[in-house]
């Protein structure tokens, strides 16, 4: 058992735990959109950053990829923490103003929409890429990806074609949280 301690409160994890894992064993909220359980950690969303000090410095860190070690210090909430997260939640609210997930935490964190420039879609997806991992690590097939770069990313099937690896099994439908791949699913299933 590895032992550490989560904002002040000594915690025991066990090897190859991340921080995330972690806290939520012992009942500490993180917040977090790109992570589920049975999944691989992916790092996506920033959402659940900590502040860590392992003894040589503090710094900022995701906790879904950040591996437990003996005798860190982890806080979940300061005031650097908190900053990154409402930076955070402002851009997602800007591109997913009518997500529910998105609203809830612009309430959480007091963010107003509106402070950068929209990009005219509300898709409500915002790139988790929980559906995309799902297809390929639980369901063995890749008839999900992550098409262009920048703003213009977008989860789609492969190459943009109906994707005949599809086998309309609907784990992408039940892990989406915002319910945008209802809209893409018919897209996405070969014709």
């Amino acid at each position: 058992m590895i032992t550490f301690s989560i904002n002040d409160k000594e915690v025991q994890g066990e090897e190859g735990w991340t921080v995330l894992d972690a806290a939520r064993w012992h009942g500490i909220d993180i917040p977090s959109l790109c992570h589920h359980p049975c999944l691989e950690p992916y790092g996506a969303c920033r959402l659940c950053v900590v502040e860590v000090d392992d003894g040589r410095r503090t710094r900022v860190v995701i906790s879904c990829m950040y591996p437990i070690k003996d005798g860190i210090k982890v806080m979940t909430a300061t005031p650097r923490v908190n900053n990154v997260r409402r930076w955070i939640v402002q851009l997602l609210l800007d591109e997913s103003p009518n997500s529910p997930q998105i609203r809830e935490l612009a309430k959480t964190f007091g963010v107003t929409p509106s402070r950068f420039k929209k990009s005219g879609v509300d898709f409500a997806c915002h790139l988790c890429g929980l559906c995309v991992r799902a297809c390929h690590e639980v369901v063995g097939t890749k008839a999900l990806t992550f098409g262009n770069r920048g703003l213009k990313k977008e989860i789609t099937s492969p190459f943009h074609v109906g994707s005949k690896e599809c086998i309309s099994c609907g784990t992408c439908l039940y892990i989406c949280p915002t319910g945008a791949m209802e809209k893409l699913f018919d897209q996405i299933r070969a014709a």
